[in-house]
């Protein structure tokens, strides 16, 4: 029996202690961290830069092509030789541009330097060589080149004269037309107003170094009244541009050279000078236009018909 008593207190025992023994729970397992899977990004590719543009070149404006494009005034005054070619110039630009107007006026080879060196007109006109000081004021454009005829009444029997006999006559030292092979008449000197540019150019190319016209000589203020004056009186003679040289009068040979745009042309007619455009600096814009125009095939065309072309 005692074998058995002691197990039982064994086991009494021992379920005694598992009561009292406190029990701790075991920690729930971990749970596995929930991962957010990262998002998919597509890298962005670069953008190529673009340098900034560079700022546009300024250009020229272009010379107008279409008649529309031009339009205003221009206004030109001066040598009455250079007018009526001007004027012909003028009404040829007019046409190719309606919307241009020309204004076309003389006075006279002073009154366009003058003008043109204040800059009372756009264009002036001048018949003969600047002047070192006006040279300094005015810009020149050569326009043509012109003769400058001596002229008598178409009745005149006397047909050349030397360049010496004309000197003589228009500083009075020959008063006779018998003493150049002519009838026993007084002779009537015509020439052109001071400021003339047909009269400065004749004085310096024909004239001996400072000899002026004689006080006898009756003054017309232009071409066109010169080129009257002696048409209507048999006893005088003048000189005139060879652009108003018309049957109304007789043009005299110098030297033996008979007064024509060809022989003027060839270098052999021995009085012939320039004819000038002038601006005050250089020309811009419409005047400019202009000037080309007149120094162009058209403008030289015209030029031709009476005078000696540049071009």
């Amino acid at each position: 029996m005692f074998p058995v008593a002691v197990m039982l207190v064994l086991v009494i025992a021992l379920a005694g202690c598992a009561q009292s023994a406190p029990t701790t729970p075991a920690p729930p397992s971990p749970k596995p961290p929930v991962t957010t899977p990262a998002p998919t990004t597509t890298p962005t590719p670069a953008l190529p830069t673009t340098p900034a543009p560079a700022p546009p070149t300024p250009k020229p404006s272009p010379t107008p092509t279409n008649p529309s494009e031009l339009s205003g005034t221009i206004t030109e005054a001066g040598s009455t030789t250079v007018q009526p070619v001007a004027e012909s110039i003028a009404a040829a630009f007019m046409s190719k541009y309606p919307g241009v107007k020309v204004v076309i006026q003389g006075g006279g080879s002073g009154v366009g330097v003058k003008s043109a060196a204040e800059g009372t007109v756009d264009i002036g006109a001048a018949s003969r060589e600047l002047t070192p000081e006006e040279a300094t004021k005015v810009t020149p454009h050569v326009l043509a080149k012109d003769g400058i005829a001596i002229v008598a009444h178409k009745s005149q029997t006397v047909s050349n004269l030397t360049k010496a006999q004309v000197a003589d006559i228009f500083t009075g030292k020959i008063t006779k037309w018998s003493q150049i092979g002519g009838p026993d008449k007084t002779i009537h000197v015509i020439a052109r107003e001071e400021g003339s540019g047909t009269r400065a150019a004749f004085e310096e190319m024909v004239l001996p170094k400072g000899a002026v016209i004689t006080s006898n000589a009756i003054l017309q203020p232009s071409n066109g009244a010169l080129r009257t004056a002696v048409a209507g009186d048999p006893d005088a003679i003048g000189f005139l541009s060879f652009g108003y040289l018309d049957d109304t009068v007789k043009a005299f040979s110098i030297d033996g050279i008979p007064a024509t745009v060809e022989n003027a042309k060839k270098g052999t007619y021995p009085i012939v000078r320039p004819l000038l455009f002038l601006t005050k600096g250089e020309p811009k814009g419409i005047v400019k236009e202009f000037i080309n125009f007149c120094l162009g095939p058209a403008g030289q065309e015209i030029v031709a018909k009476d005078y000696i072309p540049v071009n």
